[in-house]
């Protein structure tokens, strides 16, 4: 029979993109929400939604026994987790399918393989993907560290096996330092994730931040739907994504996009992915693998036109993929901005009631958000709000119509990261593609208050 009704696990923006894919399949939808959300944009636009408890995302969104019991109440035959939450969980993954309900998602088996960094470096080795040069895995004793830390070369980076965003990652810049940095990368993962294990690699000095996006059937075949560059960060986090990236050739995309796909159709992989490298000097370094839909995902959308979410639900119902490799072409260039309620300069959350919204429109203009004038953004839960996401036949072209879609853009009532966005489009290194993922921090260090 299929899949006839998803609840979805998720909040936001992902959330409506998720019922939005499915309302285009005849699929209904289930929303779940907090005490602080009954007002949000997915619940109201949902055919069921369920409150499953109050604002703290520990009591609703990632209360795992609530989320299942309400699709039992709801009489959903599948869950797609987003991304963020549980969408990564494993254990969650495994109770969903325990209770006969399809997970809209990849196998948990690797879920948990890429989830574990140290087994994912070691997993992507042996799959084929280029390493960037360090341990084979996790690192605890320090005469050991000293060894690989000799053979790699100063600097080396010391990181938490578990999480990311920049917690348990220490730069070492030479030998009197390690002992110390392990500790204290130790110590903040431990705080943070629950593992202190850490690992140690070459430390790269100005990279950019590439990621392929892969999908799979869980049958072995594979595909990859192109590169996107993700270099415009702070802090471990992206603020602007384009896709193609300005600095890899069609030969690298087919030749680096070639080698993911086999690796994806060798370990059997389902659904979507996305394999993170960083690249300098013309190599590609395997950072992480993300086994979820991305954030930036909608920019390969805009470049390939296949849509990834629906792409998600029909291999979760068993069916094969809806094209081959030879059937992806790539066209134009596609940008996104990520629009945070919060101060664009010293990046300070703005939660409150936006008075006033108006989305920026016109040909190959795209927002996904959930806002609306008279919303309340809630204080408890990530700060983005909205993307906005352009498509221009040349990355020229796309620049140029996204100024005047961010010039269009109207968020009042609280801070918003646009003044940001329209300030970057103005700088001679992001116009000409020239940026690392040290860009952006520099740029704001050193611009005057």
């Amino acid at each position: 029979m299929g899949i006839s009704r998803i609840l979805i696990a998720n909040r936001g923006e992902i959330a409506l993109r998720i019922h939005r894919a499915a309302h285009e399949m005849g699929i209904e939808t289930v929303a779940v929400h907090s005490t602080a959300d009954a007002d949000a944009m997915h619940v109201r636009l949902a055919d069921h939604a369920v409150c499953i408890g109050p604002p703290s995302a520990t009591d609703s969104y990632l209360n795992v026994a609530a989320i299942i019991s309400a699709a039992e109440i709801a009489h959903a035959d599948a869950i797609h987790p987003g991304y963020g939450f549980l969408s990564e969980n494993a254990q969650f993954a495994e109770i969903v399918e325990a209770h006969g309900i399809t997970w809209i998602g990849p196998k948990p088996e690797h879920i948990r393989t890429m989830g574990d960094k140290v087994e994912a470096k070691r997993t992507a080795g042996a799959l084929g993907l280029p390493l960037v040069p360090g341990s084979d895995g996790a690192v605890s004793d320090f005469e050991e560290a000293r060894r690989i830390a000799d053979e790699t070369g100063y600097p080396v980076i010391i990181k938490a096996a578990s999480g990311g965003g920049g917690r348990g990652m220490k730069v070492c810049e030479s030998p009197d330092q390690l002992e110390t940095l392990m500790r204290q990368a130790g110590n903040e993962a431990k705080a943070a994730f629950g593992d202190a294990t850490v690992y140690i690699e070459k430390y790269l000095g100005n990279p950019r931040h590439i990621e392929f996006q892969v999908f799979g059937d869980g049958r072995g075949n594979a595909i990859h739907l192109g590169e996107r560059d993700c270099s415009l960060q702070r802090r471990h986090q992206k603020v602007l994504e384009e896709a193609p990236s300005p600095v890899i050739s069609e030969e690298e995309r087919a030749r680096m996009g070639g080698i993911c796909a086999k690796a994806m159709a060798d370990m059997g992989y389902r659904g979507a992915g996305t394999i993170e490298f960083l690249w300098e000097n013309g190599e590609f370094y395997f950072i992480e693998m993300n086994t979820r839909l991305q954030v930036e995902h909608p920019v390969t959308e805009m470049i390939t036109g296949i849509d990834l979410v629906r792409e998600q639900i029909r291999v979760a119902d068993g069916k094969d993929l809806s094209c081959s490799q030879e059937d992806i072409h790539f066209h134009g260039h596609a940008i996104e901005c990520r629009i945070n309620a919060e101060d664009p300069y010293n990046f300070a959350p703005s939660p409150g009631q936006v008075t006033a919204y108006h989305a920026a429109g016109g040909m190959h203009v795209r927002v996904d958000s959930g806002l609306y004038a008279g919303y309340r953004i809630p204080p408890y839960y990530d700060s983005m709000i909205a993307k906005l996401i352009v498509y221009g036949s040349t990355r020229e072209r796309c620049i140029m119509r996204l100024r005047r879609a961010l010039e269009e853009m109207v968020v009042e009532g609280v801070k918003t990261s646009l003044p940001l966005h329209r300030e970057l489009l103005q700088q001679p290194d992001v116009l000409s593609g020239d940026y690392s993922i040290k860009w952006l921090e520099d740029y704001l260090r050193e611009r005057p208050s």
